[in-house]
């Protein structure tokens, strides 16, 4: 007797598209639609540092579509070094078992207690968001707080949440942030307007401090019933299975935690508190400390350094761990390469979403939905001036996902006509940086959130529909507290 045939259908294996291909079809879509509209006039613009006067949408050619990509990895080389030289940095302080070792002594002494870490971190990497715009300098987190989070119970979506979402909030209500609010603060003056700090200020602390609240509240929601029960996570089977492959820990591994590895993860917290103090904007709070004698390193003080001085600072400390690890020669500059080669994507990702700004720039598209946007928002009274210029940034942002090149494209326009209509043109400065900062943590034209997304093993598709309720709530709480101010300064 034959053995009965399954005649069930084989499930399929679920199959998502790349964060490649997601880019590459918007790039495309976006290349197009500047075909179509080749030749629509607008207002006359003078281009920035340039005298030459654009009125129309610029028909793009082929050439202009290839070679996008390459022109933005040559507007993006100082923040691709970045990641590659941290790459390098992470794998060889990962290779020495010390931060393992450390992630589980953390988690050990946390027993039952686990969920504090959720709040703390976040709300940290949200004063980072507020005071200087933190978001590719969070490429450094993701590696380390992914598998402590994992190692500590939960899932990576969580993970993710706590850096994207932390930091996220504390963009979207920027304070002092100097790639928001200074640099539209300093588009504003540019036209001939004196933005108010202190209102910047009392408005963006309201954003943030709202923001942060409500993203902490969610996140602990989701984070007791993925604690409670693993099977109530939203990550699809395939998800769960990277997730143990890349972050959880082996079980039957000793690890000893003693003096070496002590010493390596003070130098690992040292390096990264050395990034976090030389950007903040010392010079905006008139802070003369680290004048002078912080430039003898790199040539910059703290509080200007870029990502070329970050890079070195890295490299440097690369070889330092390296050498308390007791590493060869041979073995930190093997471990630094692998480190570099399998951070490569995220730089890659970041390169194809800047193309989009770049194509965008080439054929005046961005210049063209601007004007668009100026006619729609003239004559509306504050209540529905408001809620319409918070979802035009919305679109604007997606497109342009840099917080300091939408705002030196947008706040010479939008900033006066606001204050051609008897409102408050610093409100429309909150406008743009709450709209563009809730766009950022889910658009996929941002290398900082595909980038993220890749380095902890998250599908864009989970966590566009994990995200899609908090990202509601959070539009409505904007367009409250921002309509309510624009009326209350309405003269």
């Amino acid at each position: 007797m034959q053995p009965e045939k399954n005649t069930q259908p084989k499930e399929k294996k679920k199959k998502s598209i790349s964060a490649f291909s997601i880019l590459f079809i918007i790039l495309t879509l976006l290349w197009l639609i500047s075909i179509v509209l080749s030749g629509h006039s607008f207002t006359p613009v003078t281009l920035p540092d340039s005298s030459e006067v654009v009125s129309t949408v610029t028909s793009p050619t082929l050439s202009t579509l290839i070679m996008a990509p390459f022109k933005s990895f040559q507007n993006s080389i100082n923040i691709a070094v970045f990641i590659l030289v941290l790459g390098g940095f992470i794998n060889v302080a990962m290779k020495t078992n010390a931060l393992e070792a450390g992630i589980s002594a953390l988690v050990q002494k946390l027993k039952g207690k686990e969920l504090v870490l959720i709040p703390l971190l976040m709300f940290l990497f949200s004063v980072g968001g507020t005071v200087y715009g933190m978001a590719e300098e969070t490429i450094a987190f993701y590696v380390l707080i992914t598998a402590t989070l994992v190692a500590a119970g939960f899932d990576t979506i969580i993970a993710v949440c706590v850096i994207l979402l932390g930091a996220g909030a504390g963009v979207l209500g920027s304070t002092v942030n100097p790639f928001a609010t200074g640099v539209a603060g300093d588009a504003l003056r540019g036209v001939g307007y004196n933005p108010n700090q202190g209102t910047i200020i009392t408005v963006g602390t309201a954003l943030w401090l709202s923001t942060v609240i409500f993203c902490i509240w969610y996140v602990m929601r989701y984070a007791k019933k993925v604690k409670k029960d693993k099977s109530l996570t939203v990550l699809s089977p395939q998800e769960q299975a990277d997730m143990n492959l890349y972050f959880k820990a082996d079980n039957n591994q000793q690890l000893t935690f003693g003096r070496r590895e002590k010493n390596i993860l003070m130098l690992f917290a040292f390096t990264f508190l050395i990034m976090i103090i030389s950007l903040i904007p010392w010079g905006e709070f008139n802070i003369t400390f680290f004048k002078g004698w912080t430039s003898h390193l790199t040539g910059s003080d703290f509080g200007d350094w870029t990502f070329g001085d970050l890079s070195m600072w890295f490299l440097i400390m690369a070889v330092i761990v390296g050498i308390v690890a007791k590493m060869s020669e041979k073995e930190i500059i093997d471990n630094f390469i692998a480190g570099a080669c399998d951070i490569l994507s995220v730089v890659l990702i970041i390169v194809v979403a800047r193309s989009i700004s770049v194509l965008m720039g080439e054929t005046h598209l961005d210049l063209f939905i601007l004007d668009k946007a100026q006619n729609l928002l003239t004559g509306l009274s504050p209540v529905v001036f408001v809620p319409v210029a918070y979802l035009i940034y919305l679109g604007l942002s997606f497109l342009i996902p840099s917080t300091s090149a939408l705002a030196f494209v947008s706040i010479p326009i939008l900033g006066p006509l606001t204050a051609k209509l008897g409102m408050d043109p610093n409100i429309m400065i909150m406008i743009f940086a709450a709209g563009s900062g809730l766009i950022n943590l889910i658009t996929p034209t941002s290398g900082v959130v595909m980038g993220g997304l890749q380095l902890s093993k998250v599908n864009y598709s989970t966590w566009l529909k994990f995200m899609a309720k908090p990202v509601a709530i959070i539009c409505i709480m904007n367009i409250v507290i921002l309509t309510a101010s624009m009326v209350i300064l309405t003269k």
